[in-house]
């Protein structure tokens, strides 16, 4: 016995057929919306967050300044079950600003570093210790990184929407047609289900 096949009928919804319902063509217009909205506001949320960090990354590098400190005392040997993933540890350090003023402030310096001796820090411009700012290629990554999760984001959120709408559609749908079977059962007196 042979299987029997079915032709697919592509873009069915958007043919005129006495079968397709009002709500088979509001189903395709949210799909063919919700693909495109997915796609532009994906590409706005990605070029956006992507050229936000870059903006922040590139604002942190104008407010540091890179100024070489005096270690007060002795940096301690952390032992190996704390030693952290770049091998640095806390330390207290002096450096005076540009303007004369003595800072001194914790830093991360390597470890066994004696006292007295010298390491380069990054200040912003109140004169507190932060982290060195990133490079070009990391600017570059972090840029990527968001502008992808951004894009995924945003993208998902609309698709998210769709697919909500076209449950809504499908429900509304059911409640259509057990309606209609409803009346078409009823005339003659007996039920099919």
């Amino acid at each position: 016995m042979a299987a029997s096949r079915c032709t697919r009928v592509r873009l069915w919804r958007w043919r005129r057929s006495p079968l397709r319902r009002r709500s088979d063509v509001v189903e395709a217009w949210v799909v063919l919306c919700g693909w495109l909205f997915a796609l532009v506001g994906a590409l706005f949320a990605g070029l956006v967050a992507a050229d936000a960090v870059v903006h922040s990354a590139e604002e942190q590098r104008a407010e540091s300044r890179k100024v070489t400190a005096v270690l007060v005392k002795d940096a301690e040997d952390p032992g190996a079950s704390r030693v952290t993933t770049d091998h640095l540890v806390w330390a207290t350090v002096r450096w005076t600003d540009p303007d004369g003023t003595t800072r001194t402030d914790q830093a991360r310096v390597p470890p066994k570093t004696h006292a007295g001796s010298k390491v380069d820090v990054w200040t912003d411009r109140n004169g507190g210790v932060v982290n060195e700012p990133l490079s070009e290629s990391e600017i570059l990554l972090h840029s990527v990184a968001g502008g992808v999760l951004a894009a995924g984001g945003a993208g998902g959120v609309v698709l998210g929407c769709a697919w909500a709408v076209r449950l809504g559609l499908e429900r509304r749908r059911m409640e259509q047609w057990a309606a209609e079977w409803e009346r078409m059962d009823t005339p003659w007196g007996w039920k099919t289900g």
